[in-house]
């Protein structure tokens, strides 16, 4: 099993910044892939980046492209989202997730292992 962490999430201006952060424990081993998802109020859950290794590959939707970077430190099985120039519609929670397989992919059903989620709210 693998166990998934996230932190810093919180509430910022529109315009503002925030890096969320997500630590793995467990057979982080057997994981080569780990993304972002969010899901707002009555929304679907949908997919926000990913990054796999050791090709360190990345992958956003248009929606976030050019403000939002996925990041990871292998020496601390972390991932990050460093995210910028925020917008209120950017509100959501946010979920950690990951997968053996290195192949990138921004389908939900495609990971295999979630985070409990942290919460980011963007002010207009």
């Amino acid at each position: 099993q693998v166990q998934l962490v996230e932190s810093g999430g919180g509430l910022v201006q529109a315009g503002g910044s925030l890096r969320l952060s997500c630590a793995a424990s467990g057979r982080t081993f057997s994981v080569n892939t780990m993304g972002w998802f969010r899901q707002a109020p009555r929304k679907e859950r949908e997919f926000v980046a990913a990054i796999n290794w050791p090709a360190s590959s990345t992958y956003y939707p248009d929606s976030v492209k050019g403000r939002f970077t996925i990041s990871r430190d292998n020496a601390k099985n972390t991932v990050y989202l460093q995210m910028n120039s925020l917008k209120p519609e950017d509100t959501a929670v946010y979920y950690c997730a990951a997968r053996q397989r290195r192949l990138i992919t921004p389908a939900r059903s495609g990971y295999d292992y979630w985070g409990q989620g942290t919460q980011v709210t963007i002010s207009s």
